[in-house]
């Protein structure tokens, strides 16, 4: 039971902080609200008509945000099997020539289709 009393400490002083961080920008923040302030910040592009149900964003932000999610999940993958690489031996070479050559004809398909363009 004492090993996670280290893991419960940083927790509640996680969660300690974000209370503490919310109540204080809610007391101390200015109050003065307008039509701007609820409109949705799209990276300086003008606001989209508003829809049912919401606006609407460009495509480009969730391929964007995919695109992310991959490349993470490769580093996630990644750093790892190079900390291990001599334990692993040469079945985790293989299985890392595997995964990253999948990867890359995913993101070769995606260059090719043109989910890279910002045109």
């Amino acid at each position: 039971m004492e090993l996670y009393v280290p893991v419960v400490v940083m927790f509640a002083v996680g969660l300690g902080f974000a209370i503490v961080s919310m109540l204080g920008a809610t007391l101390a923040g200015p109050r003065r609200p307008n039509r701007a302030k609820y409109e949705p910040y799209e990276c300086g592009i003008e606001p989209a008509p508003a829809v049912a149900g919401g606006t609407r964003f460009p495509i480009k932000f969730y391929l964007t945000a995919m695109l992310f999610i991959v490349f993470d999940i490769e580093i996630m993958f990644l750093v790892p099997w190079a900390v291990y690489h001599d334990v692993l031996g040469l079945f985790g070479l293989w299985a890392m020539v595997l995964f990253v050559g999948t990867l890359f004809i995913t993101f070769a398909y995606e260059w090719r289709r043109g989910g890279l363009d910002w045109n």
